[in-house]
């Protein structure tokens, strides 16, 4: 059963984050912007939102993060672009050792229709860098000619990002169903990561041949059908070296490892840090 979500924002001391609101540039308003920001993110990072009113876009300019959601879990990675709707719980977390963004809260209003979708949804190849400077200028710039100036650039790449968004939503059903059967599948997947888990039993429960699996994996999430399962358990280690006072043992067997050493082995590729070394380093943050 999926954790359930809560309003958390859990953001340590490495990262840095630069807010747009309409205090400092009442622009944003003609938008319908009712926070934005670019962050440079290490360390601890978790935000969570119960039924936010307002639709919220991540764009991931380096490193990766991970979203969960009621319709699944999405990774994040460079170049890739999330949209969230509105009134619908997620959770974002940092899932590599940095991991740059930019994101915006857009009202729920008629100028973004285009965002009311029923699921969330993640764009890939999409180059969004003149979003970026444009979202920088308007933060630091104080002269309002130019803040306009910026705020055009902005809303030009936001009705791109909406046609774009309206593109995918209209790709024919069957990617669809195989998004929602791989979300299915995945999240099984979470409920038992004790089970040992292989490509067979992977392929069989999502009623797939393997070669199709694989796919479809690397479609959806760049990674094979294995390694989205060993970065859910890594995942779940994180959280539970940092939230439980559990043994490292324990915790390997709980996300599917007998062999302790080898769990600490994953961990330590995944993470860069033995779980002990992890915990500890965290601790005395």
């Amino acid at each position: 059963m999926q954790s359930p979500f809560t309003d958390i924002i859990n953001i340590g001391q490495q990262c840095f984050e630069r807010f747009i609101d309409s205090s400092t540039s009442p622009e944003i308003m003609a938008l319908d912007i009712e926070l934005a920001g670019c962050s440079n993110l290490s360390g601890e990072y978790v935000v969570g939102r119960v039924m936010p009113p307002n639709h919220t876009l991540f764009y991931s300019l380096s490193g990766e993060g991970c979203f969960r959601t009621p319709h699944g879990s999405f990774s994040l990675s460079s170049g890739q672009l999330i949209t969230l709707p509105a009134y619908q719980s997620f959770e974002v977390s940092i899932a590599s050792d940095k991991w740059d963004i930019i994101w915006l809260n857009l009202s729920d209003t008629e100028q973004w229709n285009g965002l009311s979708k029923q699921h969330p949804r993640v764009i890939s190849n999409i180059n969004l860098a003149a979003l970026h400077h444009a979202m920088e200028l308007l933060y630091l710039e104080h002269d309002n000619r130019n803040r306009e100036a910026a705020i055009h650039i902005i809303g030009r790449h936001l009705r791109q990002v909406i046609s774009q968004n309206d593109q995918e939503n209209s790709k024919d059903e069957s990617n669809d169903r195989h998004a929602v059967r791989l979300q299915s599948l995945f999240a099984a997947v979470e409920n038992q990561l004790q089970f040992q888990w292989s490509v067979q039993s992977l392929s069989k429960k999502a009623h797939y041949s393997a070669p199709h699996l694989h796919r479809l994996c690397l479609k959806y999430f760049k990674r094979s059908p294995m390694q989205q399962v060993i970065y859910l358990r890594m995942q779940r280690a994180r959280n539970l070296l940092l939230k439980t006072q559990w043994p490292i043992s324990y915790i390997a067997h709980y996300v599917g490892y007998a062999n302790v050493f080898t769990f600490s082995k994953r961990f330590k590729k995944s993470v860069g840090k033995p779980p002990r070394e992890f915990r500890e380093a965290k601790i005395g943050q």
